[in-house]
């Protein structure tokens, strides 16, 4: 079953629109055990949080037991506060937590010989097919797996398969699907479908998912001045459900600019970005509109951290964000085992550098300048950049600051942004 309900022009689907469509998607059938999978609280405008909100009261309604297990991959769990502002008033004994690293059944694995020949024979090791051992459970005859279809810098779009062997998978799939995206490169598949890293994905879900009860629950949002406006919403349990989605999102979220931005400012909320591992964002929805010789400005008061955990962090502060030559250079050594076995760590130091090509300024309030030069970045005192280019008052693109032009950006995880000079369509 394939259900789909699109907003006209710049408008919005109401929420009533947007329950009917879910009590659809129900139908007649009464449920028992429904697991629902949204994603956390750094995808908060993806407007998941209302629609998990209204399929966890309807089910309760008849009757079912209803857990939540947020798609959190490798951040953070989500707190009781977090939960509260995104997904309204779902109990929080309801939530279920993730842990990427202890909480996984292997399924199986995807071919290296598949690897070698969807990279260009870039990469040829198999990767464990990992996933949440809840998935499994034959107690559940419903699985919502509610998400974002946004353009992503690892797989080129986000959502579908991603948001279960990903958001809730384990660390071989986690680790080597976002090292096959650095080495493959970013800028090949940003905005794009069937990218090998999605190929992975997809092989994962037809291979080993495929008598699970799943539905997927996809959404297209922005969020102008920050507010949600769901464009559209797809459910379904094929891949029609995710192409449909990935065609408006291409329409909604990316942005192409006429020529390469010299100077581009980020605002990061604090309430989303607490971690550069996060904030990175940043750079990586950014860096195919930077001009050569460019400046990205990051405006982030809520960094305190830069990996998510501890482990994650202390590979950042020893490697650093110094370019792809550089990382890989590292990678192969046979002293930095830490970092292989890690790749996850590593495909992300490879992402969140410019290779020189632009510099990148993070203006911090909670992590010194030294720290922030350590991993190599640049520095800048927050409250006086933010009080030269101020996110209350600038509008989303182009400003004049004092005569000086500058494109401004208030939320990098709900789009891409292109310098259509240089993009390959």
């Amino acid at each position: 079953m394939e259900l789909s309900a699109y907003a006209k022009s710049e408008t919005r689907l109401s929420k009533e629109e947007i329950r009917n469509l879910l009590e659809a998607s129900l139908g007649n059938k009464k449920y028992r055990n429904v697991l629902i999978i949204p994603p956390d609280f750094t995808r908060f405008h993806s407007n998941a949080g209302l629609i998990t909100n209204l399929y966890y009261h309807m089910l309760r309604e008849q009757g079912a037991r209803v857990d939540i297990l947020p798609a959190v991959g490798t951040h953070c769990p989500i707190t009781e506060k977090q939960a509260e502002a995104m997904f309204g008033d779902i109990p929080f004994s309801d939530f279920l937590t993730h842990n990427w690293r202890t909480d996984t059944v292997c399924l199986g694995e995807v071919p290296g010989a598949f690897l070698e020949e969807i990279t260009d024979g870039l990469w040829k090791e198999p990767v464990s097919v990992e996933i949440n051992r809840r998935v499994m459970d034959p107690a559940y005859d419903l699985i919502l797996s509610v998400g974002q279809v946004v353009p992503h810098e690892v797989i080129g779009m986000a959502n579908h398969a991603k948001n279960l062997f990903v958001g809730v998978g384990g660390s071989d799939m986690i680790n080597k699907s976002h090292m096959v995206g650095a080495v493959y490169g970013m800028e090949r598949m940003m905005g794009k479908d069937h990218t090998p890293v999605r190929k992975i994905l997809d092989y994962a879900w037809t291979h080993y998912l495929s008598q699970c009860p799943l539905q997927f629950v996809l959404t297209v949002c922005t969020a102008a001045e920050n507010r949600i406006f769901t464009h559209g919403l797809f459910i379904g349990d094929t891949r029609k459900t995710l192409e449909d989605a990935i065609a408006l999102s291409q329409e909604k979220n990316i942005t192409f600019v006429k020529k390469g931005i010299q100077k581009c400012v980020v605002w990061l909320d604090p309430s989303e970005f607490t971690s550069t591992w996060v904030g990175n964002k940043a750079i990586y929805r950014t860096r195919m509109a930077i001009a050569d010789g460019g400046e990205l400005i990051v405006l982030a008061p809520g960094i305190d951290k830069f990996g998510e955990d501890a482990q994650v962090d202390t590979l950042i502060r020893k490697y650093g964000y110094r370019g792809r030559e550089y990382i890989l250079n590292e990678f192969h050594k046979p002293e930095n085992a830490d970092l292989r076995e890690n790749m996850g760590a590593a495909a992300h130091l490879i992402h969140g550098s410019s290779d020189g090509r632009f510099q990148i300024t993070y203006a911090v309030k909670n992590i010194s300048p030294k720290e922030i030069e350590n991993v190599g970045f640049c520095s800048a005192d927050y409250d006086q950049i933010a009080a030269r280019y101020n996110p209350k008052t600038l509008c989303s693109g182009y400003n004049c600051v004092d005569g000086e032009e500058i494109y401004f950006i208030p939320n990098p995880a709900l789009g891409l942004w292109i310098n259509e000079e240089k993009f390959e369509r």
